[in-house]
């Protein structure tokens, strides 16, 4: 076996973890698929002969090609970070394809994404390598070109953060999920604002990102009051609404007249909702509901 099929072999054989950790950073499984390409042209041209340990050489040029990327990303954008949302991973209800458990298997959810969003470059880095994917301080510093140290010290403030956001763990039970966010809707669309009101988490954050017309636009609405009258204004009879895996958890791809229109991302927990993400720009959710999208 040449050492070009021996290389391939190995990054087929470690390709889901890295796709997961490209997602982890970056938040588009669009874009981490670009950066595993990427990555493979990096691959082929290196001296693999005197590596030991080719799973952690290879998460590390994956994650160098990522931060790269987020940096990039970083000079171009014009519009505020806050209140992106990165794009999710939608799947039909009970059928989630091999890559797409691999990319859930530490069920980080969509608010998670949403915190990774917040944090710069090597501070993402430094916590994804870290805290998700267990690598060494001294395989992560030479990454952002600083001691292992210093990587610590980057990887404990993005903790902070993520701890501050208080992300919540949905409730396990996916039909109990489920139950609640059919609950969300059909007490939306009856005007049913103390119904809404009892479904929701008292501290309840929704997120929108992107409006038809107005695709970087974005809003966030606190508390649960606020919360109902938005849904109850927002309810639209003639919506198609499609059961959907929306970073596994419950979630739907709403149709209006057989076109796109929203990807709404609910995080339960406790039996009320403590969070709604909500993706409205029908040209990312073609794409990142394409799967959903093409049953419906």
């Amino acid at each position: 076996m040449d050492d070009i099929q021996w290389v391939a072999d190995r990054f087929e054989e470690h390709r889901a973890r890295l796709r997961a950790v490209a997602y982890r950073m970056l938040g588009s499984v669009a874009d981490a698929d670009d950066a595993l390409q990427d990555a493979w042209v990096r691959v082929t041209r290196a001296d693999t002969g005197g590596i030991d340990n080719i799973g952690a050489w290879l998460t590390t040029v994956v994650a160098r090609v990522c931060l790269n990327m987020l940096r990039a990303r970083n000079v171009r954008r014009s519009e505020p970070l806050d209140g992106r949302l990165p794009d999710p991973v939608v799947a039909p209800e009970g059928r989630l394809a091999p890559e797409e458990e691999a990319l859930m298997a530490d069920s980080v959810g969509l608010a998670l994404q949403v915190v990774l969003e917040t944090l710069s470059p090597a501070e993402r880095l430094a916590f994804v390598l870290h805290d998700m994917f267990q690598l060494p301080f001294d395989e992560i510093a030479p990454l952002v070109g600083r001691s292992p140290d210093a990587a610590r010290q980057l990887a404990s403030r993005a903790r902070r953060r993520v701890k501050g956001a208080d992300v919540r763990t949905p409730d396990p039970d996916l039909g109990r999920q489920r139950r609640v966010v059919d609950a969300f809707f059909a007490a939306a669309r009856g005007g049913d604002f103390d119904a809404l009101v009892a479904l929701l988490d008292p501290e309840v954050v929704l997120r929108a990102d992107g409006f038809p017309g107005r695709p970087r636009a974005s809003t966030t609405v606190r508390g649960a009051e606020a919360v109902a009258r938005q849904a109850r204004l927002g309810a639209n009879r003639a919506a198609q609404l499609h059961p959907a895996l929306v970073n596994g958890a419950a979630g739907v791809v709403i149709t209006l007249r057989g076109r796109p229109h929203a990807v709404m991302a609910f995080t339960v927990a406790g039996g009320r909702i403590v969070e709604i993400d909500a993706l409205v720009d029908p040209e990312r959710v073609g794409r990142v509901a394409a799967a959903v999208l093409a049953e419906a």
